[in-house]
């Protein structure tokens, strides 16, 4: 019993030590902290992630979490929230961690690598945690309930004869209307043809219902991408008469370079497609502002990139 207890002390003085950790280089800075230090079988704990950076000094890349861990599980990824002030802006993440096995587990340190604008790329890490999950206390002074039988309960049509009357009501108002219905319908005019839409407000439609799925704030980020790049690719086959769904990146890239129409709009093209890449192919997590940028530029593209009509005025002198 005493072991027992030196054990436990032992434990609640290591997850106090570990509840908070900051760790910072150059100009990038990350905190992390759980709100509890122990939790029962099932139960939740909510760990804080805090990353303060100066976007105009390089690129931070936010990792791409591991659902379990240790006999640990994420049940929950919330959004990074962003707060600016000044040239900073701190970058914020909660996660919802449970477990279901009992014992002391570990939440390993998460790395978030920095690429500055000059100099050599660096990694700054959250401290690993430990936590604590406990069993349900059972007394076992007290002697076990024995399981009950099922109880069968006695019925028979008459307790229904309501609802089968009203069915067969219902029923009989449906037919008699449809009747009505069938020998008093007229002939529907002819619907007017509706106005062409033009190809520019089709897309424009289409990027903003891909808008309203509000894909990449449910954590559906690579979703939000192949929709979002469809669109455009698509978008470019139709306005531009150039095959665009079967290529890669690197080969419409070329082609827009070499294309009279689309040469001004490759660094908007570039600009989407590499950042989708990045979502969908190297499990990166773009940051917020970056999901914006991509959606506006895509809209730019499309909404700028209308025919021109070139209207010729022709003047007769008479003399």
């Amino acid at each position: 019993m005493i072991i027992n207890v030196i054990k436990r002390s032992f434990l609640f003085t290591v997850l106090l030590f570990t509840s908070v950790f900051s760790f910072a280089q150059g100009d990038a800075k990350v905190s992390a902290r759980m709100d509890a230090k122990q939790i029962t079988v099932g139960d939740q704990a909510r760990y804080f992630i805090e990353v303060q950076h100066n976007p105009s000094s390089g690129k931070l890349n936010w990792p791409a979490f591991t659902d379990t861990f240790d006999h640990l599980e994420i049940v929950e990824k919330g959004k990074i929230d962003t707060i600016q002030q000044g040239g900073t802006v701190t970058y914020r993440q909660r996660l919802l961690i449970t477990g279901f096995d009992s014992g002391v587990f570990k939440i390993p340190a998460f790395q978030f690598a920095i690429v500055p604008n000059t100099g050599n790329p660096y990694v700054i890490q959250t401290d690993s945690f430990q936590l604590l999950v406990q069993t349900v206390a059972v007394d076992t002074t007290k002697e076990f309930k024995p399981i009950k039988n099922i109880i069968f309960v006695q019925w028979s049509w008459r307790d229904y004869i309501w609802y089968i009357a009203g069915g067969l009501l219902l029923l009989i108002i449906v037919i008699a209307v449809t009747i009505y219905l069938v020998k008093n319908r007229k002939p529907a005019p002819p619907a007017p043809k509706a106005p062409e839409v033009p190809l520019q407000d089709r897309y424009l439609k289409k990027l903003s219902e891909l808008e309203a799925m509000q894909l990449w704030q449910k954590n559906q980020v690579k979703a939000y991408y192949v929709e979002l790049t469809d669109v455009v690719r698509n978008y470019i086959e139709e306005r531009f008469n150039t095959p665009a769904m079967e290529l890669t990146t690197d080969e419409l890239l070329f082609k827009v370079q070499h294309h009279r129409e689309l040469q001004p709009y490759y660094e908007q093209l570039s600009v989407i497609l590499h950042t989708a890449d990045l979502a969908k192919f190297a499990k990166g997590q773009p940051l917020p502002q970056e999901h914006f940028d991509a959606m506006e530029k895509a809209k730019q593209f499309i909404d700028t990139s209308r025919p021109k009509i070139t209207i010729t005025e022709t003047t007769t002198e008479q003399k």
